[in-house]
């Protein structure tokens, strides 16, 4: 399904997406899915985690700033979800930063099964138990298309889910088949937690759609156009004005010309 299409389904339905965010990016992901017709909800407390996820259409987990409390409300949320057969994206956000938090996102995942992982290609390193040049939460690392598909190919066929894998070329994989979506703007990534704004278009995306594979490549798709709008809207102003470009973009129908 194309994203436009997708779009049409968001504004229609109105998905209730909870998200329990970072606490760097968690404005500007509720912000987005306002743009696009989403409801968010970006509850943290452990003591009712299954209530929200039980009234949510989708969950979004994202380990941006983590501690014991925020890991328990995710384990809560996954398992939860997987009960309703509702959808949960998973942001392992600097998996590999430090070996606590890699050992904490792994248990998260031997506790539940999310539907996708959106990673770059540092924390899918990590995740595979390879070596990465992982920064804190950033990844220095720049590989070529065939590199991040085939991580990526591998880290889907482990985890058993789709994996988008966010770079230059971004790479959405079920382990079997593949797809590639270049575009989108060098500047997206000078923007604190724009992986975790198209984590969050993720969710709204799997809300409606009975395809994770696909409404993976279709929230890809439009976050790269909406990267591409902005840069024409800013019109080469400073990164501030890039920035909110982003989420005018992502509410303007404009951005479906692209």
């Amino acid at each position: 399904m194309p994203f436009h299409a997708i779009l049409e389904e968001i504004r229609s339905k109105k998905p209730l997406v909870h998200c329990i965010s970072n606490i760097v990016t968690a404005n500007d992901c509720a912000n987005l899915l306002l743009a696009i017709g989403a409801s968010p909800m970006m509850a943290q407390a452990t003591e009712e985690m299954e209530e929200i996820t039980a009234i949510s259409s989708s969950t979004v987990l994202n380990t941006g700033t983590p501690d014991a409390a925020r890991f328990y409300a995710c384990e809560i949320c996954g398992v939860h979800a997987n009960r309703l057969h509702r959808p949960v994206v998973l942001d392992p956000v600097g998996v590999g930063a430090s070996s606590w938090r890699l050992t904490q996102v792994q248990r998260l995942l031997d506790t539940f099964a999310p539907d996708l992982v959106r990673v770059n290609l540092s924390e899918a390193r990590a995740l595979l138990g390879q070596e990465t040049r992982e920064r804190g939460v950033d990844s220095t690392e720049r590989a070529g298309t065939r590199q991040a598909r085939d991580c990526a190919m591998e880290l889907a066929h482990r985890l058993g889910c789709v994996v988008l894998l966010s770079s230059d070329t971004d790479v959405v994989t079920n382990g079997s088949s593949c797809t590639e979506i270049p575009g989108g703007s060098s500047r997206v990534t000078a923007v604190t937690g724009s992986g975790c704004m198209l984590s969050a278009l993720c969710g709204a995306f799997l809300a409606v759609s009975e395809d994770p594979l696909q409404a993976a490549i279709a929230a890809s798709t439009f976050w790269k156009a909406c990267a591409e709008a902005a840069e024409v809207r800013c019109n080469g102003k400073g990164m501030g004005s890039y920035h909110i470009a982003l989420i005018d973009a992502a509410s303007s129908p404009e951005t479906l010309l692209f």
